[in-house]
């Protein structure tokens, strides 16, 4: 028996996904791997514009575990915060720094309550306004009088009554460009709020005013409808809404989704969720995806690797990738799901051309123990994700091919039975018109 101390490692765990072994054509290849490096917080954070530009950089802050990634994520969420207008949460980003970079991100009180007064003011003079159109009972006016209060309270970091005023404006939308443009506020709103329910409900909505969508509209509607079915673990649907994203999309939608974003989330869930030839003819041979793709290479890359079974670089790709996903705000709570499920899809394409398979060698193509490796793929046997039997005492796994012959020969004869039943009863139906059988129905008087 050869020894089992070749490889050792986790199988999937908190630490990344290790590489497969590499074969010839492995090394010949010169592609380069991403680095494991510390995100890039201010490149991450220009791809984003507005309010999730803040709630980004929060996030890493929380997450990261390391102070000086934490400290640079708060310093460049103090500065974008003093650029608007919500006082609520630059209270509480100063009680996050508490101190820990220098007076000058201290709690700047003349700041904070001269955007309150101003707040005031321009509250006062909306509701005035707002008074105003509902007595003329101008509907346009009305319509944009909810619109700006809205604006208002979203501005202010107040996300419910801003979702309320933005729905209000539905009783007062003429055209379907206004039907498209309160649902598209009241995504946004809901997405930050994380009620995504919202999100499904009013992609709907927006997607049945079909006057007036555009190509952007439509990439944004997608996106959103993407990024309530990841949220509710919908892999699959959300693989093919953003792999439905147009390329108009560009940085249009940057307060909610950048284009890179699609490229990750839509490969990961069509490698967690999608057979082999789904992925060549809906993600690699997709011209408008390639778009996305070309902005991140090692997705690109990762994705071709699997495809071709180069399962090393694939999964180097991927533990290099995960701990810079763990930072991003959607996907964070799926990415051990979606690892896993890749992981899997790997174990069974790699088993599956094959009437036995050496454990010994698929354990150093995976970088893990052969008594890991086995624990593996009980699970997937019992789960009848393999089919296979394993001989633990050889190290060898079998597969169990179906009986072609026999299956055959069953559906031949099935088929026959089918035959002949149906003849039969053809020959019965003759005979009976034949000899005048037939049933009449009694005439109505």
């Amino acid at each position: 028996m050869e020894p089992e101390d070749n490889a050792a490692g986790p199988v999937i765990g908190d630490e990344e996904i290790h590489a497969n072994g590499r074969d010839e054509s492995d090394s010949q290849r010169h592609r380069p791997i991403i680095s494991g490096e510390q995100l890039d917080i201010e490149a991450y954070a220009a791809l984003y514009t507005g309010r999730t530009k803040t709630t980004r950089l929060l996030f890493i802050a929380d997450k990261c575990g390391a102070p000086s990634m934490e400290l640079e994520a708060l310093r460049m969420a103090y500065d974008e915060i003093k650029k608007g207008e919500d006082t609520q949460l630059f209270r509480e980003v100063v009680g996050k720094i508490n101190g820990r970079l220098g007076p000058n991100y201290g709690l700047d009180d003349a700041w904070a309550d001269a955007v309150d007064r101003r707040a005031e003011s321009r509250k006062d003079k909306l509701e005035n306004e707002l008074n105003a159109y509902r007595t003329n009972l101008i509907k346009e006016s009305i319509r944009m009088g909810y619109n700006d209060f809205g604006d208002f309270f979203y501005a202010h970091g107040r996300l419910g009554e801003a979702f309320k005023n933005y729905v209000r404006t539905r009783d007062y939308c003429t055209t379907s460009k206004h039907i498209i443009h309160m649902c598209l506020n009241a995504i946004l709103v809901s997405i930050e709020m994380g009620q995504f329910t919202h999100v499904t409900s009013y992609v709907g909505k927006a997607e049945q005013a079909v006057d007036g969508l555009d190509p952007v509209t439509i990439a944004k509607l997608r996106c959103a409808a993407g990024l309530s079915h990841l949220e509710g673990k919908k892999y699959k649907l959300a693989a093919r809404k953003f792999l439905e994203v147009g390329p108009e999309l560009g940085n249009n939608y940057t307060e909610i989704i950048a284009p890179q974003d699609v490229a990750t989330y839509g490969t990961l869930c069509a490698l967690a969720s999608f057979d082999r030839s789904e992925l060549k003819s809906k993600v690699i041979d997709n011209t408008n995806f390639r778009n996305f793709l070309e902005l991140v290479p090692e997705i690109r890359e990762l994705i071709n690797d699997f495809y071709t079974s180069h399962y090393a670089s694939c999964l180097e790709y991927l533990g290099n990738l995960k701990t810079n996903l763990l930072l991003d705000i959607h996907l964070h709570d799926h990415v051990e799901t979606l690892y896993e499920q890749i992981r899997n899809k790997a174990l069974i394409q790699y088993t599956l051309p094959f009437v036995s398979v050496d454990l010994n060698m698929m354990a150093n193509a995976f970088n893990t123990s052969v008594t890991g490796l086995e624990k593996e793929l009980e699970a997937l046997i019992t789960n009848d994700q393999i089919q296979a039997r394993i001989d633990s005492h050889n190290k060898i796994l079998y597969a169990r091919h179906a009986d072609q012959r026999n299956g055959t020969f069953q559906r031949a004869l099935q088929t026959g039975n089918e035959f002949d039943r149906e003849l039969r009863a053809m020959l019965l139906r003759a005979n009976l018109i034949k000899h005048d059988y037939n049933l009449k129905a009694p005439r109505k008087y």
